[in-house]
């Protein structure tokens, strides 16, 4: 079964800054809904991003508006998450989400099918 795969990821100090890439590959129709998802030790799963991939409109969660961005990378099938400023609260596994939904949104790609096997990141004070 194809399912999305994450890159990127590590550790930072508060205030930095990484870059997280997902590739949905060996899918017969590309989706045309991805996103990010991320779930902190002892918390549960929370969206983050999402985009279209062929519209490319998209939808935040209130808590990473002005810090973070999705972005299509190229083709339909690839996403990036740039986060910026990032907070010691922004630790957790990050996980990418793949579907085909009518709407892109958080609320539609939280059920999705596909999952990343998650990346993690750490941000320390």
């Amino acid at each position: 079964q194809a399912r999305p795969v994450e890159s990127g990821g590590g550790s930072v100090q508060a205030g930095g800054s990484l870059r997280l890439s997902c590739v949905a590959s060996d899918y017969s129709y590309p989706p045309n809904c991805m996103g990010w998802f991320r779930q902190a030790p002892g918390k549960r799963r929370e969206g983050v991003a999402t985009i279209a991939t062929i519209a490319e409109y998209t939808d935040y969660a209130d808590f990473v508006k002005g810090r973070f961005t999705v972005s299509r990378d190229g083709d339909q099938t690839r996403i990036s998450l740039q986060m910026n400023n990032l907070e010691p609260e922004d630790t957790a596994v990050y996980y990418c989400a793949a579907g085909w939904k009518m709407r892109c949104s958080l609320s539609a790609l939280a059920d999705a099918r596909d999952w990343g096997q998650g990346t993690q990141v750490t941000v320390s004070l």
